[in-house]
């Protein structure tokens, strides 16, 4: 259910992404308990917890979506909407990335014989670090936008 004041609204927005870091820390640490059932691997359970984080991490962007159609819509405020539109796309990249970089540490741990499975992992990290940054700086301007609308 989506709040129909603004504040109310944008309040709702924020606990969403914090749900959103919350939902990452368990997928991280879902996955370092996966790596160490290795080398058998407890797949059915991580596949579980997949299933799991798939399904928080949809229901944040639908609700995170409809906050978004309101602040168009509803509200007149196309810029606060757009951010966003801009976060849901680096979002989606944060969880590719994510997945990217799981599968590259399950690779190195299941090959350490390969001498670059540490240099894509940095690489990954990199980006992910990248992602964020840009993450902030979205959520930076969104924060200055509604405050700026006071």
């Amino acid at each position: 259910m989506v709040p129909a004041d603004f504040k109310t609204l944008i309040q709702r927005f924020y606990q969403l992404q914090s749900e959103r870091v919350e939902t990452y820390q368990l997928f991280e640490e879902g996955h370092e308990a996966y790596l160490r059932t290795g080398p058998q691997y407890d797949f059915d359970h991580y596949r579980q917890l997949v299933h799991e984080i798939t399904q928080a991490f949809s229901g944040i962007s639908k609700e995170v979506l409809e906050i978004k159609e309101k602040l168009h819509n509803d509200f007149d405020r196309p810029d606060l909407s757009e951010h966003i539109e801009k976060l849901q796309n680096k979002e989606k990249q944060k969880l590719e990335l994510t997945a990217k970089l799981q599968l590259a540490r399950q690779r190195a741990q299941d090959h350490p014989e390969e001498d670059d499975s540490q240099e894509k992992i940095q690489e990954i990290k990199q980006e992910i670090i990248k992602n964020k940054e840009a993450l902030s700086e979205i959520m930076q301007d969104f924060k200055f936008d509604c405050e700026e609308g006071d």
